[in-house]
C-alpha cells in the first residue's frame, strides 16, 4: 500500500516554502555540551526528526522543507561539536564526549524532554547511520524511517572512501587530496588527516600550527566535494562546505576523521548485521545509482537485511540530496507517511 501512496505523491518535484521555527533552544547533554534544537511545522503534527549529514554537518534551513508543514511537528538539532552546539568542535572541547552512543543519547533526551512517544526519522549519509544506531537501539521510538545514501561505516565502505576504489575514479582529486601527505604515511589517510586536523604534529592543538589544521581541513573537505559530484552528470553543485568560514571547516573535517578512524565507534558491520531489530519499523531508501561517496552495495546489503524496507535506487543521481530525483523521492516519502 505505501508503495502506491509513494508512486502517487511523487508528482511534487520541489521542497516545501521555507519556515522558520515556531520554538528553539538549547538541552544540555553529558560532557559539559549543550545542543541546539528547533521545532517548525504544525505543532500538534506528526513528530519527526531531522539527522543531518557530517558528521559535523549542521543542520540548514532547507532540511525543514523537506515534510510537509502541515501535516509534520518537524525538529532538528545540531549534533555535538557543530552547527550552534556549544562547545564547538574547531576547539579540543568540541571532540571530547562525542561518539554515535553519545548522540543516539542525544535523540533521545530530546524525545523525552519533548514528550514523544514515537518520531519518524529522516537522515542522509552520516543521518541515515546516526538513524540506523537509534532504531536499532530504540526500535519502539521509531514510527518510521526515511535514508538516504546510505552509510555504515564498514571497513569496506571506508576503503572505498579513502583507500581503494573512489581513487580511480576521481584521479585528479585524489592526487590533491594525497599531496600533503608524505608517500609513507598513505597507507592511512584517514589516520593521517585525524593526527593533522586533532592533535599531531601540525595540528589544531595548543601548540601545533594552526595554519596546517586549516589547510588539510580545507584539503579533507575538497576531496569529498569532488565526489558529491557524478563523473559525466548533468548534475552541478555549488561547494557549500568550501564556502563556510574557517572554523566551521575545522570542524566539520576534525568530526569527520574523529569519527572514522574510530570505524564511527560502531562494530565492524553491526548495522547491517543488527537490521533485525528494526523489523517492525517501514522504512524507505533513496539511493543514487551513481552514487560515489556512498554506493548502492550498502542500501542494498540494509534492504536485504531489513524486511521493511522499499529500496529506490535512482537512475543518474548521486550522492546529494539537491540532485532532482533524490529530492523527489525524499519528499514522496515523507509524504506517504503523513498519510499512514
Amino acid at each position: 500500500m505505501m508503495g502506491a501512496d509513494l508512486d502517487l505523491l511523487s508528482a511534487r518535484t520541489d521542497r516545501y516554502p521555507p519556515i522558520e521555527p515556531y520554538e528553539s533552544g538549547f538541552i544540555g547533554v553529558d560532557g559539559g555540551h549543550n545542543v541546539y534544537w528547533e521545532m517548525c511545522g504544525n505543532p500538534s503534527g506528526r513528530p519527526a526528526l531531522f539527522l543531518h549529514s557530517g558528521p559535523g554537518g549542521g543542520c540548514s534551513a532547507n532540511n525543514r522543507r523537506l515534510f510537509d508543514p502541515e501535516r509534520y511537528r518537524i525538529i532538528l538539532f545540531d549534533q555535538r561539536g557543530c552547527g550552534r552546539s556549544q562547545p564547538h568542535a574547531s576547539a579540543e572541547s568540541g571532540l571530547r564526549a562525542n561518539t554515535t552512543a553519545h548522540l543516539v543519547s542525544d535523540m533521545e533526551t530530546l524525545r523525552r524532554a519533548f514528550r514523544i512517544d514515537q518520531w519518524l526519522l529522516l537522515g542522509g549519509s552520516w543521518g541515515a547511520t546516526l538513524a540506523l544506531a537509534y532504531a536499532q537501539m530504540y526500535p519502539g521510538r521509531v514510527s518510521a524511517m526515511v535514508l538516504r545514501g546510505v552509510f555504515t561505516a564498514r571497513r569496506s565502505e571506508l576503503r572505498w572512501l579513502y583507500q581503494e576504489g573512489a581513487s580511480s575514479l576521481f584521479p585528479d582529486a585524489w592526487e590533491r587530496f594525497v599531496a600533503p601527505i608524505p608517500e609513507d604515511q598513505r597507507s592511512d589517510v584517514v589516520a593521517t588527516y585525524h593526527s593533522r586536523l586533532s592533535g599531531g604534529e601540525e595540528g589544531g592543538k595548543e601548540g601545533g600550527d594552526p595554519a596546517a589544521a586549516v589547510a588539510a581541513a580545507r584539503a579533507w573537505c575538497a576531496w569529498e566535494d569532488a565526489l558529491m559530484t557524478r563523473p559525466h552528470g548533468n548534475h552541478a553543485r555549488t561547494p557549500p562546505e568550501l564556502q563556510q568560514d574557517d572554523i566551521s571547516l575545522l570542524a566539520l573535517a576534525r568530526l569527520e576523521a574523529h569519527y572514522l578512524v574510530h570505524g564511527a565507534f560502531l562494530e565492524e558491520g553491526q548495522l547491517v548485521s543488527n537490521a533485525h531489530r528494526m523489523s517492525r519499523i517501514p522504512g524507505v531508501i533513496v539511493q543514487g545509482r551513481d552514487d560515489a561517496v556512498t554506493p548502492p552495495r550498502t542500501a542494498k546489503d540494509l534492504h536485504k537485511a531489513w524486511p521493511h524496507s522499499q529500496l529506490h535506487l535512482v537512475p543518474d543521481a548521486g550522492h546529494s540530496s539537491t540532485e532532482p530525483g533524490i529530492l523527489r523521492r525524499l519528499i514522496a516519502a515523507t509524504d506517504a507517511f503523513a498519510c499512514t
